[in-house]
C-alpha cells in the first residue's frame, strides 16, 4: 500500500512539473547567454561583432531559443545601418503583432524611423515588418531586453519592444 502511495506521488510530482514548464523563460546570467549566444554574426558580406551585455534570449519548454542581440555595426553602409543594429535568431515559428509570421532562421533586425521593426535576411532584404509599440513606463530602459508575460515574448529596444508567441 505504501509503495503504491509512493509511485503514484512521484507520477504526480513528475506531471506537475511538466505544468510548471509550460511557458518561455527567460535565459538568466551571462554564462547561460554565452552559452546560446555567437560571438560574431555574418549579415550582408560582413561579421560584425555581438554584445554580451546587450543580448538576450529565451528559452522554451521543447528545448528550442529565440536570441537577439545587438551588434557592432561600424564597419556597414549608411543605408544598412538604418534598419539594421543586431542578430535575431529563432528555432521556432513565430507570430508577431499584427499577424506576421517568421519562419526559423538567422536574420539581421530593426527599426526606421518610420516606427516599424524589420527583420532582414543576411542579404539584407526585408522579410517582416510590423508596428514598434512603445512603453512609456519604463523607468530606466535598456538598449535591448526580453521579457516573458505568459506565453507573450517582449523583445524591448530601449523604449520601443515588439511583442510575439509561438506559431502553429
Amino acid at each position: 500500500m505504501i509503495r503504491r502511495i509512493l509511485v503514484w506521488m512521484f507520477v504526480l510530482t513528475i506531471a506537475l512539473s511538466g505544468f510548471a514548464q509550460s511557458g518561455p523563460t527567460v535565459v538568466a546570467g551571462d554564462s547561460n547567454l554565452k552559452k546560446v549566444l555567437p560571438d560574431s554574426y555574418y549579415f550582408r558580406g560582413m561579421t560584425a561583432t555581438t554584445q554580451l551585455r546587450n543580448s538576450a534570449a529565451v528559452h522554451f519548454p521543447d528545448d528550442f531559443y529565440v536570441i537577439a542581440g545587438l551588434v557592432d555595426t561600424s564597419g556597414y553602409s549608411t543605408d544598412i545601418k538604418e534598419k539594421y543594429i543586431g542578430l535575431f535568431i529563432t528555432e521556432k515559428k513565430l507570430r508577431f503583432d499584427g499577424g506576421s509570421v517568421l519562419g526559423p532562421g538567422e536574420y539581421g533586425m530593426g527599426y526606421a524611423a518610420d516606427n516599424k521593426f524589420h527583420i532582414l535576411n543576411v542579404a539584407g532584404d526585408e522579410v517582416l515588418v510590423t508596428d514598434i509599440m512603445v512603453d512609456d513606463s519604463l523607468k530606466r530602459p535598456q538598449p535591448l531586453k526580453m521579457v516573458v508575460d505568459g506565453q507573450t515574448v517582449k523583445l524591448y529596444l530601449g523604449k520601443k519592444y515588439v511583442s510575439f508567441t509561438t506559431a502553429q
